[in-house]
C-alpha cells in the first residue's frame, strides 16, 4: 500500500484516468519542474506545499479509485490539549494517590481486627455457655449489674458527691448469686413447657413472664437489699408496699417486647445473655428504687 501527498489543485490527476495514467502526469510535472527551475512550477509546488495534506491510498494491483483520507490539523491540535490535560490530571490523583490508599488500607485492617476480634469473643463465649452455663450465665449478670448500678450512681448523685462502692458490690453480688442462676433456670422451665415459637407460644411465654418470674424476681431483689443494708422485717415489708407495685407496672410497660424478642429470635442457651442486655437499662432504674429511703412502718395502737 503506498501513499502519497494530494493538493485540491491536482485533484484531476487523480480523480480522472487509472493509476497509470495519474502517476504518469505527476511524474511529468515533476520532470518539468525539474528541468525549467520556472517560477510557475515553483508556486504550484508551494501552493501544494501550503493546502491541507491529503492521505491518497494507491492500491497496488487494484485499477479501482484511490480513496483519500484528510487529517486535519486543528483537530490534532485540540486532540493534543485534551492529551495534555489529562496526563497532568492523572498525574495529579497519582501524587494523591499514596495517603487515600494508606487510610483506606489501615480503614480496613481495622475492621477487619474488630471483626476477627468479635467473632473470636463471640465462639469463645458460647463455647462457656456449652461447658459451664450457670457459672457463664452468673458472672454476666454479675458484670451487667455492676455496670448499671455504676451508671445509676452517676446519672442520680450530685456532682459533690462519690460513688457508693458497698452499694454497687451488693448489685454485683445480686447479679452473681440470684439474677443470672435465676435466668438461666427460668428459660430453660419456659422452653420445656412450651417448646414451640410461633407467636402465640411467645405470648404465653410472655404473660408467664409477667406474671410469675417478674413479680417473684423484684420482690427478691427489693427484700435482700434492704436487708443487706439493716431493714427490719418490718421496714421491708413496708418497702415491698409501697416500690413494688409501681416498679412491676414500669416493668409491664418496658419488658413485653424485650421478652418477645428474645423468646421469639434467640436460642435458648442465649436467651440469658440476650435478657441480661436488655436489662441493663432496666437495673438502672430498680437499683435507684432499691436506694431510696426506708418506708414508714405503721404502727399499731396499744391500748
Amino acid at each position: 500500500m503506498a501513499y502519497i501527498y494530494q493538493s485540491p489543485a491536482s485533484d484531476s490527476l487523480l480523480s480522472n484516468g487509472t493509476e497509470h495514467g495519474g502517476r504518469t502526469q505527476l511524474a511529468a510535472m515533476t520532470g518539468g519542474f525539474l528541468r525549467s527551475g520556472g517560477r510557475g512550477d515553483h508556486g504550484l509546488l508551494l501552493r501544494h506545499l501550503r493546502s491541507p495534506r491529503v492521505y491518497v491510498e494507491l492500491p497496488k494491483l487494484s485499477s479501482t479509485r484511490p480513496r483519500a483520507y484528510v487529517r486535519w490539523p486543528r483537530a490534532y491540535v485540540r486532540s493534543h490539549i485534551l492529551s495534555s490535560k489529562f496526563k497532568e490530571s492523572s498525574s495529579g490523583l497519582s501524587h494523591a494517590s499514596p495517603s487515600l490508599f494508606s487510610l483506606s488500607s489501615s480503614t480496613a485492617t481495622g475492621a477487619a481486627s474488630f471483626s476477627w476480634i468479635r467473632n473470636r469473643f463471640i465462639s469463645w463465649y458460647i463455647g462457656m455457655i456449652e461447658a459451664r452455663p450457670v457459672l457463664t450465665k452468673s458472672l454476666t449478670a454479675g458484670v451487667v449489674f455492676t455496670a448499671a448500678d455504676v451508671s445509676s450512681q452517676i446519672i442520680t448523685l450530685a456532682s459533690s458527691d462519690s460513688l457508693d462502692f458497698i452499694r454497687t458490690l451488693r448489685m454485683a453480688g445480686y447479679g452473681l448469686l440470684v439474677s443470672g442462676p435465676s435466668l438461666h433456670f427460668w428459660f430453660n422451665f419456659a422452653s420445656r413447657i412450651l417448646p414451640k415459637r410461633d407467636v402465640f407460644t411467645t405470648f404465653k411465654k410472655m404473660v408467664l413472664g409477667q406474671v410469675i418470674y417478674g413479680p417473684m424476681i423484684t420482690g427478691v431483689f427489693f427484700s435482700m437489699n434492704a436487708g443487706l443494708q439493716g431493714e427490719t422485717g418490718a421496714e421491708i415489708f413496708a418497702r415491698l408496699k409501697r416500690d413494688l407495685i409501681p416498679t412491676l407496672l414500669s416493668g409491664a410497660m418496658y419488658w413485653p417486647i424485650c421478652d418477645f424478642i428474645t423468646f421469639k429470635f434467640v436460642p435458648v442457651r442465649l436467651q440469658p445473655l440476650v435478657s441480661n442486655s436488655f436489662s441493663f437499662f432496666w437495673t438502672i432504674y430498680i437499683t435507684y428504687m432499691a436506694s431510696l429511703e426506708k418506708a414508714d412502718v405503721e404502727k399499731t395502737p396499744t391500748d
